[in-house]
C-alpha cells in the first residue's frame, strides 16, 4: 500500500491528528508511522478519464509535473527547518515556513481535487443525495444556489487559487470560500470538502483563458459520494 503523510497530520498536535484521521484517510491520506517523507499519491483513473471536461494532457501535466513540484517543494521545506532546529539557525525560518504553507497547502489541496472528480456518468456529475444534499440545502437554500455561488467564486479567484466548499464545525454549516494560491484567504476552523483549481495550469490547454467555461464542464466530473464520505468523516452528526 502506498502511504501517504498528511500535511495536516504532520503539523498538529496528537489530539487533533486523531479526531482528524477519518478525514485524513477519506481524501487518500495515510500518516507513515514515526514520520517519514510525503509522496505524490496515485491518480484513482487514467489521464484522459475525465474526458471530454478535461483531457488528458492536462491532467498527466497537472498530476506529475505540477503536484509532483509541490510534494517536492514541502519536503524540502521540512528539511530546511529541520536542519534550522540542529544548527540552531533561523535565520530563514520567515521563508521556510511559507515555503511549508504554500507547498504544503498545494499538496493537501490537490490530494482532495483528484478524489472528488470522478469521470462523467461513472460517478461524476448530477447532484449529490442524501444527507450531503440536505446539508446544502440547509446551508445555502438549494443546490441550485449553492452552485452558482461556488461558480461565481471559482471565477472571480483574483490571480491563482481555488474555490472551495467548507463545513463549519461551530454551527455545522456548510459555507464556501476562495483561497488565493493555496494557502492565502484560508480561514480558521473550517475544513474543505469540495474543491476546484483555477489555476491556470488546471484548464489553460483546452479553455486557455476560459476559465468560466472549464468551472461550467468541471460540474460534469464532481464525485458527490467522495464529497458526502468527506462531510460524514468530520461532521459531528
Amino acid at each position: 500500500m502506498n502511504h501517504r503523510r498528511s500535511f495536516l497530520a504532520t503539523a498538529a498536535l496528537g489530539t487533533l491528528a486523531a479526531a482528524t484521521a477519518p478525514y485524513i484517510h477519506a481524501i487518500g491520506f495515510e500518516p507513515i508511522p514515526g514520520g517519514g517523507k510525503h509522496e505524490l499519491p496515485p491518480l484513482p483513473y487514467e489521464f484522459g478519464a475525465l474526458e471530454p471536461h478535461i483531457d488528458a494532457q492536462t491532467m498527466q501535466i497537472h498530476h506529475d509535473k505540477h503536484h509532483l513540484a509541490y510534494v517536492n517543494g514541502l519536503n524540502k521545506a521540512e528539511e530546511e527547518l529541520a536542519k534550522s532546529r540542529i544548527s540552531g539557525d533561523y535565520s530563514l525560518v520567515q521563508h521556510w515556513s511559507r515555503q511549508a504553507a504554500f507547498h504544503g497547502g498545494g499538496h493537501w489541496l490537490h490530494s482532495m481535487f483528484w478524489k472528488v472528480m470522478a469521470p462523467a456518468g461513472k460517478g461524476g456529475g448530477g447532484e449529490p443525495t442524501g444527507r450531503l444534499a440536505a446539508a446544502i440545502a440547509e446551508s445555502f437554500g438549494s443546490f441550485d444556489a449553492f452552485k452558482k455561488q461556488f461558480s461565481a467564486a471559482a471565477v472571480a479567484v483574483e490571480g491563482s487559487g481555488w474555490a472551495l466548499l467548507h463545513y463549519r464545525p461551530d454551527d455545522e454549516r456548510l459555507i464556501v470560500l476562495q483561497a488565493e494560491n493555496q494557502q492565502k484567504l484560508s480561514a480558521w476552523g473550517t475544513t474543505p470538502i469540495l474543491g476546484i483549481d483555477v489555476w491556470e495550469h488546471a484548464y489553460y490547454l483546452k479553455y486557455q483563458n476560459k476559465r468560466a467555461d472549464y468551472v461550467t464542464a468541471w460540474w460534469n466530473v464532481v464525485n458527490w459520494a467522495q464529497v458526502e464520505k468527506n462531510l460524514e468523516s468530520i461532521s459531528k452528526k
